[in-house]
Formats: C-alpha cells, sequence, structure tokens
C-alpha cells in the first residue's frame, strides 16, 4: 500500500509505541490520527511533531472500550479527510501482577483489561471496517505482546488478554479479506517508562541487562522497532494476513543449545 496522503489512526498514540507509530507514518506522508485517553498534553505534542513532516495530524480524545467512543474516532478521521487507510490497535492495560499470586487479581480486573486489550480492538476495527471496505483495501494492525504466546508478562489477566487479542486477528483476517488485511505484532520487552513504572526501576533495569545479555540479538527493543514492524505490515506486506511477528530480539528462542564437543 502506498501511505502517502494515506490516513492512519493509531490508538494510544500519545506515548510509547503509539506515538512511534504516528511519527514513523508521518515521516513516509501519512496522515495520522493521535488519539489519547487521559494524556491530552503529550498528545497534542506528538501531533505537533508529527505536522513537522508535513502531514496534517488530528487529536482526538477517546476511550476504546467504549463503541461510541470507537465510532466517534472513526467518524473524526472520514470527516477530515473522507478515507481510513489504515489502524493500528496499540492502546492497552494492565496490572501488574505476579503470576503466582492467585489473589492479586480480581474478576473486575480481567474485565477492565479485556475491555481495553480486547473489546477495544474489536471495536475500533468495526468502526472502520466499512469505510475500508468500500475503498476496496485497508490495513489492521494489533498490537499484542509476547506474554500472549508464551503466558508471560505483567500479570496473567495481561497475557491471558494479549492471547485473545491474537486469536481475534485470525478470525478477524478470515472474516475481512481480500479487501482489509490484519496482521498483529508481538512484542516482547519494550525499553521505556511504562515498564520501567511498572515493574519498577531496579527490577528494570535487572531485566533489561539480562535480555541485553541472552537474547541471540544482544538488545531489547525500542517503541521504534515495534513501530517499524506495525509499519510494514501496512504498507509491505501485501500478501499477508492473519500473521504473528514475535519482535523480542530473539528472546523466544531460550537458551542456546550446547555445543557438540
Amino acid at each position: 500500500m502506498d501511505i502517502s496522503g494515506a490516513v492512519a489512526i493509531v490508538t494510544g498514540s500519545s506515548s510509547g509505541i503509539g506515538a512511534a507509530c504516528v511519527d514513523l507514518l508521518a515521516r513516509k506522508g501519512c496522515n495520522v490520527v493521535v488519539n489519547y485517553s487521559r494524556s491530552e498534553a503529550a498528545a497534542l505534542e506528538v501531533a505537533e511533531g508529527c505536522r513537522a513532516h508535513g502531514v496534517e495530524a488530528l487529536v482526538v480524545q477517546a476511550d476504546v472500550s467504549r463503541d461510541e467512543d470507537c465510532r466517534r474516532l472513526a467518524g473524526a478521521a472520514l470527516e477530515q479527510w473522507g478515507r481510513i487507510d489504515a489502524l493500528v490497535n496499540n492502546a492497552g492495560t494492565t496490572k501488574f501482577v505476579a503470576h503466582s499470586d492467585l489473589d492479586g487479581l480480581s474478576a473486575e480486573d480481567f474485565q477492565a483489561i479485556y475491555a481495553v486489550n480486547v473489546v477495544g480492538p474489536y471495536q475500533m476495527t468495526r468502526a472502520v471496517a466499512r469505510a475500508m471496505k468500500a475503498a476496496g483495501q485497508g490495513a489492521v494492525v494489533n498490537v499484542a505482546s509476547m506474554a500472549g504466546v508464551m503466558g508471560t508478562g505483567s500479570s496473567i489477566a495481561y497475557a491471558a488478554s494479549k492471547g485473545a487479542l491474537n486469536v481475534m486477528t485470525l478470525s478477524l483476517a478470515r472474516a475481512l479479506g481480500p479487501e482489509i488485511r490484519v496482521n498483529t505484532v508481538c512484542p516482547g520487552f519494550v525499553q521505556g517508562n511504562w515498564l520501567r513504572n511498572g515493574m519498577g526501576a531496579e527490577r528494570y533495569d535487572r531485566t533489561l541487562g539480562a535480555l541485553r545479555a541472552n537474547n541471540p540479538l544482544k538488545e531489547a527493543g525500542t517503541p521504534r522497532d515495534m513501530a517499524e514492524c506495525a509499519v510494514w505490515f501496512i504498507e509491505g506486506a501485501g500478501m499477508v494476513t492473519g500473521e504473528f511477528l514475535m519482535v523480542d530480539g530473539g528472546n523466544h528462542l531460550g537458551a542456546a543449545p550446547l555445543k557438540a564437543r
């Protein structure tokens, strides 16, 4: 897909992976919708950075767990440009709870996490599908997590929600083809304040050091690394749908095998 002059919505794009996505899309000539739930000042700053690349950027507050907000978000893009070419479902939430602490999660925790991480992407995809179908093409990229592949991550509820998002990618890819492609990026550890604040500085630094020592690629990912993969699914993967891309420096491969003597 030629994204110069195209229109992309990126949910949760006031910081982190979402902000990196809108920045990279803008650099490639794509008009963008910067979405935020609470961080208006950060979203405005991200949008200004996008406009510096010569494109238009629209800032829209919306909570993706609310269907009316999802429809309003899609409607704002259509009102501004009359088209929606790409959607990156990046908005996410979690609760940091050790997996062994089964009493640390309630039913309400699961419901709140699923509302944003699973129901939100579904509602956003539904909100943009008609416009993409009418245009004859479109791309949806879900930002899941290696937690949804490996059963790891910040909590069992988070891992389960991202596993559900991975399965939903398969269902939507079947349902929305041939016009719309649906794929998923599964980040591993991503450097930045989201994990640092959730894990605590000491554990964050210890984990980052271990990954740099033991990963096959000897590094941990950044928001820009994840954005590059998401944007590739939009502009360069014309024959790819229903796919998961694991972006974790090879950490999922585990320990290197022992060499024969």
